[in-house]
């Protein structure tokens, strides 16, 4: 089918339009560093040429859509309606996952129909593993592979015998192509040997390109067949320990983690993982005491892991193992199946769901994937105008729920649930700007605006309704182009130094140079790597993290999953161990009834170290940095390939330390 094109004469009037780009040039850095995309002609993309991409990406999955079912396509109203996403989108008054920057409109979806590299997260229990042994190892593998981060459970210990290979008989050699789906049939075919008991498997790596070959699509460099080669050993030596006893929760674990550092060694795509637990289960809760489990020090830190919180439990002994580590985080289940937003009552409509995404602003069914977007209140003059935006982040959110996936189980989940994330940024700025009571008003009606519009777009696609449509989550990078503080969370200082990496070869460096910025080899990577400092503001009034006690940060998101969620709000609120650390039982108990989940990480003072990420700055420093800053510009910027960045990205990610989570 003849793909959408928006108005050449339209576009024409964005070409020269400066994109607003948040925090002192970190935005368009960040935009040129991950998501710019290098065109035919070997230039990288400019931010009118990603939107009108994504945009144009969207309008064609629409139309693919509405002219298959014959529901008649108008192309008229498309190309208004088009335009209106456009230019809201590239105003940055809502944008779509940082995946969708990247992949919408390209041959990954249009030519090779990988529309599930469009969702951000997925969940997939292990409790049906009799059924199909190594399937959700090899969903997990192949989601991650492609960007997605995936949740799952433990469900599935002691429901198979790990029975070992038959050493009788002779090894099989499997020649693994040089695709994401040769590496995923090796890791099923390595399983299968070990849960049904056949023949060992040999693998002949011999087709796996070489480390440093760029990889078409995707972006980044081929890692070359070393982490394959590595996952494959690790897994064989923990079956090995596991051989002729039921599988432990301890071997589930394991597994999926040494297939999460596989996928992020790997450069193919960077991923992010939790799992769900027994909250009375020793054995669960001791997976990340590497006193107990050592060999997990490698690899545990591949998830968050949580516990599915019980209403009414004691919640003393799990909070002591927080203190120390910020593990496990909460998961109420019960309250993710009955409630879509507190506020409404129980509906049970979601009776099916079995757990989340890692960072667990997604209520998912096992196998079911989500397509999550983002919005920035603060970014609207006014609430009649934040409606509007709704519509289209909407829209884009519904739409990728068209695009069929490659997994039979994940297509019948969501042809039944179109389930979406329609998210908030920049809640820290809005409250400081506009107060608590008007972002009620705004979350409250944009909530009821969203229903309006799944009522009207689900009987225009002939599609059932969603099953719920709003998140928060706590953002990244995407968040950063904007210039808003991270979904829910408050900033740690309002003036800050940000450090980012840059190979010493990347054609942004010149330009940074030109402008100002202070330059430097990376610490310990001086041959290869610079650093470069941008000077940060958030915002006149903003108070940091440290200023809001554990109680206050509670409130916020039981605030946000009333007025706003009908999925989860991804919080992790930290807290000061010495004077807080003994009323955890106490907020987790008063809260309990009115969140879904909640992450907990004790703040501690790391000091400083060489090239931090993140270094807080007086407002004196910030002047004096910026006054050193003249006009950035890439403008003729060529071949640039994309660094992407992990599934899962927010301040967290970057904080030093052996045991501390990456939410």
């Amino acid at each position: 089918m003849e793909k959408f094109k928006l108005s050449e004469k339209f576009i024409d009037k964005y070409k020269r339009k400066r994109p607003p780009f948040g925090f002192n040039g970190l935005g368009e850095l960040v935009y040129m560093r991950t998501y710019s995309r290098i065109k035919d002609n070997g230039k990288n993309e400019r931010w009118w040429e990603t939107i009108q991409r994504v945009v144009e990406g969207t309008y064609t999955m629409q139309k693919n859509w509405i002219e298959s079912h014959q529901l008649g396509w108008n192309a008229w109203q498309a190309q208004k309606s088009a335009q209106e996403m456009y230019e809201r989108m590239f105003n940055m008054k809502f944008l779509p996952p940082g995946r969708g920057l990247w992949a919408m409109g390209t041959p990954i979806t249009e030519e090779k129909g990988l529309y599930a590299a469009l969702n951000n997260c997925a969940f997939v229990s292990t409790k049906t593993i009799k059924e199909d042994y190594s399937k959700p190892f090899c969903f997990l593998m192949d989601a991650s592979m492609l960007g997605v981060g995936v949740g799952f459970d433990t469900k599935g210990a002691g429901e198979i015998i790990v029975k070992g290979v038959n050493k009788d008989r002779n090894e099989e050699v499997f020649e693994i192509p040089d695709t994401r789906e040769g590496w995923v049939e090796s890791l099923k075919l390595l399983l299968e040997s070990y849960f049904h008991g056949t023949a060992p498997v040999g693998f002949d790596y011999s087709k796996i390109r070489p480390a440093g070959v760029p990889i078409k699509g995707f972006g980044g460099m081929s890692s070359g067949p070393e982490p394959l080669m590595e996952v494959h050993q690790d897994i064989i030596n923990v079956l090995d320990k596991n051989k002729g006893e039921p599988i432990t929760i301890t071997t589930i674990v394991d597994i999926m983690n040494l297939i999460g550092k596989c996928v992020v060694a790997g450069n193919v795509r960077r991923t992010a993982e939790i799992v769900f637990g027994d909250p009375h289960n020793e054995e669960y809760l001791d997976l990340k005491n590497y006193e107990v489990n050592p060999h997990r020090d490698q690899y545990g830190w591949t998830s968050n892991n949580s516990i599915f919180a019980e209403l009414g439990m004691d919640y003393t002994e799990v909070c002591k193992r927080i203190t120390d580590n910020g593990e496990p985080g909460f998961a109420w289940l019960d309250n993710m199946r009955k409630y879509s937003r507190m506020k409404n009552g129980g509906d049970n409509k979601d009776h099916r769901v079995m757990g989340g995404n890692p960072c667990l602003e997604q209520s998912l069914e096992s196998y079911e994937l989500c397509c999550l977007v983002e919005t920035f209140p603060s970014n609207h003059d006014s609430l009649e105008d934040y409606q509007r935006t709704l519509k289209y982040a909407y829209l884009y959110a519904k739409t990728v729920t068209l695009g069929k996936t490659h997994w039979s189980d994940t297509n019948r989940v969501m042809l039944r649930n179109r389930r979406i994330g329609c998210s908030v940024s920049g809640v820290a700025q809005f409250i400081t700007n506009k107060g608590l009571n008007e972002l009620q008003n705004w979350l409250e009606t944009g909530y009821d605006t969203i229903q309006d519009w799944d009522k009207k777009y689900s009987d225009w696609f002939a599609v059932p309704r969603s099953i719920k449509t709003t998140s928060v989550k706590p953002s990244g990078t995407v968040s950063l182009l904007v210039g808003a503080t991270p979904g829910m969370h408050y900033p740690e200082s309002r003036f800050y130094i940000r450090r980012m990496r840059l190979s010493k070869h990347s054609e942004l460096l010149e330009p940074l140079k030109k402008a100002g910025y202070k330059l430097e080899p990376a610490f310990g990577s001086e041959d290869s790597t610079m650093v470069v400092e941008v000077p940060v503001d958030v915002g006149e009034g903003i108070r940091t993290a440290a200023e809001l006690s554990i109680w206050e940060q509670f409130s916020l998101a039981a605030f946000l999953q009333r007025h706003w969620a009908d999925n989860q709000v991804s919080c992790t609120a930290t807290f000061d161990p010495e004077k807080e650390a003994d009323q955890l039982p106490a907020v987790l108990n008063y809260f309990q009834y009115r969140l879904k989940g909640i992450s907990l990480l004790p703040r501690h003072d790391y000091g400083a170290y060489k090239q931090m990420p993140y270094e807080a700055i007086d407002e004196d420093e910030y002047n004096k940095q910026v006054k050193k800053l003249g006009k950035l510009s890439f403008v003729g910027v060529e071949g640039e390939e994309a660094e992407i960045d992990k599934f899962c990205n927010n301040d967290a990610c970057e904080v030093p330390g052996e045991n501390i989570k990456t939410t």
